[in-house]
């Protein structure tokens, strides 16, 4: 857990005396650090991805990287004269995580504890903590899914999609209509699990209600004939983001209660949050139920709360934790057009 109990999700690297030994700009065929690729590889097969806070010269840097075989592993690296403070919080942008998931490694005291005051959620190593790093909780997964070993390849195809996004001259919808996104929604199988509790450990601004669950309690719930537990996938022509969306519906006669809500934060600018959200409302609205829905506030995901008022949900009751919807139900709204949605099982 990084500095206040959140899993890590990025580890930034300084460069000098800690990936490698020596100052680069003193000898420019400095070597790796001994653990360092090992380390390096290890979280990224866990999906914990890596960047780079680094004062140097970025194209020797980067050169250098390229020639030791570990430039691909570095998302976004942040190579340049400015405070490393800076960079790691360009780095938490870039990749749209929050900067309590976040670690920095360096070797210099003055560095961590420049980033440790101006940014107090990231948490701090010493660059001599690296034998030690893969086996440090925060670092450590319960589980490691497919999404986990190719989350790297899909933040990569993620900046291939930026990239022809900011070169489009059109509309938003002009541009999602060339993606060829397929959306799928289906019943959680229990493959499906371990990267559903995953789900819901990580994900925390697209979350309705924060809480997560454990492999055990999602396949409880999986396996009752009282809830629906459905996953939700998106495939472009650009490859796979992944299972992005996890919903729990507790179901009863007259009443169907929507527990949990999450969309991964990749797909925001995707359009595709209303998707879930309409087809379990026709389902509650085939089985003549009304939909309510649990709104828990955190200090992440007020956007949440936006999307149940814009959805057509009303507010019916609030206490100091809890605040429920009731979803109308008499008019949803067709799925987008430049979505090819698939509803299987």
């Amino acid at each position: 857990m990084s500095a206040n109990g959140k899993t890590v999700k990025c580890v930034v690297w300084d460069l000098d005396h800690t990936v490698w030994d020596g100052a680069l700009l003193e000898d420019d065929r400095v070597a790796l650090r001994p653990g360092v690729t090992e380390a390096i590889r290890t979280l990224d097969e866990r999906g914990i991805l890596h960047s780079i806070a680094s004062r140097n010269d970025h194209a020797a840097a980067m050169a250098r990287l390229e020639e030791l075989g570990l430039a691909d592993y570095f998302l976004y690296p942040q190579i340049n004269w400015g405070k490393k403070s800076s960079s790691v919080r360009a780095v938490a942008k870039a990749l749209n995580i929050g900067l309590d998931a976040v670690a920095f490694i360096d070797d210099q005291p003055f560095e961590r504890d420049e980033v440790a005051f101006e940014l107090p959620q990231v948490r701090c190593l010493d660059a001599a903590a690296l034998p030690d790093l893969a086996r440090m909780p925060e670092l450590t997964p319960r589980f490691v899914t497919e999404d986990s070993r190719i989350r790297r390849q899909m933040y990569r195809a993620d900046q291939v999609r930026q990239g022809v996004e900011e070169r489009f001259d059109g509309a938003q919808d002009q541009f999602l209509s060339t993606l060829g996104m397929r959306f799928e929604i289906r019943p959680a199988a229990e493959s499906d699990l371990r990267r559903a509790e995953e789900l819901t450990v990580r994900t925390n601004q697209l979350n309705t209600t924060g809480v997560t669950y454990s492999y055990e309690e999602l396949d409880a719930f999986r396996e009752s004939d009282r809830h629906l537990l459905l996953t939700a996938s998106l495939t472009d022509r650009y490859g796979p983001y992944g299972t992005i969306g996890l919903a729990l519906v507790e179901t009863g006669e007259q009443d169907w209660n929507l527990r949990l809500l999450l969309m991964s934060c990749r797909v925001m600018s995707r359009g595709v949050g209303v998707v879930l959200i309409n087809h379990i409302k026709r389902r509650a609205r085939d089985a003549g139920a009304q939909l309510i829905a649990d709104f828990v506030s955190t200090d992440r995901n007020r956007m949440m709360y936006v999307s149940f008022k814009f959805n057509g949900f009303a507010e019916i009751s609030r206490d100091e934790r809890v605040v429920r919807f009731a979803a109308d139900l008499s008019s949803i709204p067709a799925d987008p057009p430049y979505l090819d949605v698939r509803v299987v099982g």
